[in-house]
């Protein structure tokens, strides 16, 4: 069946959308930029302003990457206050106030597609060689090989994902355990987000999995099956962790919701701790928080002290990172298996799994490496991007599902970067890509909530994935560490609160200088390659003295 009729619909959808296409002499106000006067464009998913100006950048912004819009008007100038999901804020300053309605109400239409194959991804066609294709390198099957172990398995029981519509089709279990058995455990758990394997520790062969939590209720049900399944995990005479991201009141609270926690009864080989984590609502009020008090670049050192304190966003990361650091513990130190899970499994549980990663696993702090713990902790294991990062930080449209979950974890990740330098073979440029990519992107890699809503929208048909651009040599060289150098031991992070700090680089990139990062960079990167070079030269000199004495001893010029 061909697409071009349905294609045909949708770009006539888009010009009902655009009220104006193109306005002249729009001034551009950027903080740490000239003005820039040019012609502004609206297409279906960009707004362009380009200049004859000499030395003038164009604006290239994609609709979908707009948080907030504001309307001002002086005189007859139209001031459209433009707020992105990136912390970016520009100004646009129309002429003619009919001019500017119909520009912010064209910007707000196109802003907030629906459905989903109607945003840039679905439209956008790769102008470069694509080496490798990304919906193809990181599959469950190739990270299964790597585990060498014979005591678990790939189980395809949710290929239709009617046994959990937010896991992927295949999962890794213990391979004692039949499918059935998951079924019935599935059944058990919220969501149908049965124990599934998250990484083996290499050494200790120790394992980290995650769930949802169990459906107990206040009258304490059980699950045979998800007990066995639990059980399984374990090495023979060893006892496990439950780390539940929930306090101890909230997990007895949602016993009477229907939810609840593993018994000491019924679980009497797993041993369960309380690490209460907050919610994506909690985390997005703390954010706002933040980057209202880095947009304030008036006020006094006493003030912004406090308010970095106030907004709570520093001790989210402190409270993650310290409960990573105790799942790592247990598997590294006390060589003990661990189940995370909170509620739904779906934020905090994917926080700490992946984080524990990093702690525990070079390979994880390699690029390669991270791009497979992204794609396997939480594109397949479902997170909810499309939810979670749906609005950003200036939305005056309260969305209660909207968090920033996925921007923690790379914000902790970041800390342990800022702690242990060398040991990462990629920059915090990759990693503020990679928060970039997931609020507005022209890949396909973030869409949508799981796996299955993927599959629904033929996404990896029908769009471009992000590691098929960023695997390019050429546009790896651009996110690897100057500094790095292989490091095969764990790497522990300090939580203490002088440890930890603001990630400036990101939440104030727009109202800073970046000439403080980017100027050590380029000197690290020459002082490497000047290095390089020497070393070359050494090793050449060394070889022709290593010639001219064997010549001189075989001409009796000098004795042995």
């Amino acid at each position: 069946m061909t697409m071009e009729p349905s294609f045909k619909f949708h770009t006539m959808e888009f010009v009902d959308f655009i009220r104006i296409p193109k306005v002249d002499d729009v001034v551009l106000h950027r903080h740490g930029y000239q003005p820039v006067s040019g012609t502004l464009c609206l297409t279906g998913h960009h707004m362009i302003l380009s200049s004859r100006q000499t030395n003038s950048e164009e604006l290239w912004l994609q609709h979908n990457n707009v948080d907030s819009l504001e309307k001002k008007f002086v005189g007859s100038t139209g001031q459209l206050t433009v707020k992105c999901k990136d912390f970016r804020i520009i100004r646009l300053d129309i002429h003619g106030m009919d001019e500017c309605i119909k520009v912010a109400e064209t910007i707000e239409s196109l802003s907030s597609l629906e459905p989903v194959t109607l945003t840039y991804p679905f439209f956008y066609r790769s102008t470069f060689d694509e080496l490798e294709d990304g919906w193809h390198a990181f599959l469950p099957e190739n990270e299964f090989a790597r585990l060498a172990s014979d005591d678990w398995r790939i189980s395809y029981v949710n290929k239709n994902f009617q046994v959990c519509p937010s896991y992927p089709p295949a999962v890794i279990v213990p391979k004692s355990i039949d499918d059935d058995t998951l079924v019935q455990s599935a059944a058990f758990r919220y969501g149908g987000r049965f124990p599934i394997l998250s990484y083996m520790h290499t050494a200790q062969k120790t394992v980290i999995l995650r769930s949802s939590q169990p459906l107990t209720g206040t009258n304490t049900k059980r699950c045979k099956d998800d007990e066995r399944l639990l059980n399984a995990a374990l090495s023979v005479g060893k006892r496990g962790y439950i780390i539940d991201t929930r306090s101890m009141n909230g997990a007895m609270a949602a016993r009477t919701k229907g939810g609840g926690f593993e018994t000491e009864v019924n679980y009497p080989q797993w041993r369960r701790v309380n690490k209460p984590l907050d919610k994506p609502s909690i985390l997005q009020e703390s954010l706002c928080k933040l980057l209202e008090a880095c947009m304030d670049t008036g006020c006094s050192a006493d003030k912004w002290i406090s308010r970095l304190t106030n907004c709570g966003w520093l001790h989210h990361v402190k409270e993650t990172l310290t409960t990573a650091c105790l799942v790592a513990q247990c598997v590294d130190r006390e060589n003990s298996a661990v189940l995370v899970h909170g509620s739904e499994g779906l934020d905090a549980s994917l926080q700490v799994t992946s984080l524990a990663q990093v702690i525990l696993d070079a390979d994880c702090r390699t690029v390669r490496g991270f791009e497979a713990l992204i794609e396997r902790e939480w594109i397949q294991a479902g997170h909810p991007f499309l939810s979670r990062c749906s609005k950003s930080v200036f939305s005056q449209n309260k969305n209660k599902y909207a968090g920033p979950v996925y921007l923690l974890f790379l914000d902790c990740v970041w800390q342990i970067f800022q702690q242990f330098p060398c040991s990462f073979e990629f920059s915090e440029k990759f990693l503020i890509m990679l928060f970039e990519n997931a609020y507005a992107s022209r890949f396909g890699t973030f869409l949508c909530n799981n796996e299955n809503e993927r599959k629904m929208a033929r996404v990896s048909e029908k769009t471009v994935s992000l590691w098929t651009y960023v695997n390019r040599p050429q546009i790896l060289q651009t996110f690897f560490n100057p500094l790095y150098q292989p490091n095969q031991q764990v790497i522990w992070p300090s939580v203490a609160p002088q440890s930890l700090a603001l990630w400036s680089s990101l939440y104030m990139r727009w109202t800073m200088s970046d000439t403080a990062t980017s100027i050590p960079t380029q000197v690290i990167t020459d002082i490497k390659q000047s290095d390089k070079e020497l070393r070359l030269k050494v090793n050449e000199l060394r070889r022709q003295l290593g010639d001219l004495q064997k010549e001189a001893l075989e001409k009796g010029l000098i004795s042995d």
